[in-house]
């Protein structure tokens, strides 16, 4: 009997780490964790290095069908989208235009996970939209302006 007891004892501790690990979304902070982020660089963000010098940031929550903001404006340069899915479908993001094609997130997102791209853009105007299934027609787009 005892031994059901630590069982059960040791069951609902690790029920308790695993709830406890699996982070809200407090967007607050500036947290760099690697639980569900993924990160891709296209092939124009030339030149390793980090966060040099004034890059840009778009934080966007993906929810069923929309994107907030749907329309951002940026500094031309390095841009890093963060993307939040808040719905309760899969989702992901991909902008593409004036010389990107179709750069999306390595990985689409599960509700509740977070991704990362970083895009180097020029001045002007890209689309934005989820890729994932009709999600695009349905309202999941956007345009991203740069300065």
């Amino acid at each position: 009997m005892q031994k059901m007891g630590a069982l059960a004892a040791l069951i609902a501790a690790f029920a308790v780490i695993g709830v406890a690990g699996c982070g809200g979304g407090d967007d607050s902070s500036s947290s760099s964790s690697t639980e569900a982020t993924t990160s891709s660089t296209t092939e124009q963000a030339s030149g390793g290095g980090g966060s040099g010098g004034g890059g840009e940031t778009i934080d966007v929550s993906e929810t069923d069908f929309k994107l907030d903001p749907a329309d951002p404006t940026v500094k031309a340069g390095q841009v890093t989208i963060n993307a939040t899915n808040d719905g309760q479908t899969t989702h992901s993001i991909e902008i593409e235009g004036n010389g990107i094609e179709e750069t999306a997130l390595p990985n689409d997102l599960a509700p509740g996970d977070k991704g990362s791209l970083t895009v180097d853009l020029k001045p002007g105007t890209y689309e934005w939209y989820c890729p994932v299934a009709n999600h695009k027609e349905l309202g999941m787009k956007g345009e991203v302006t740069v300065q």
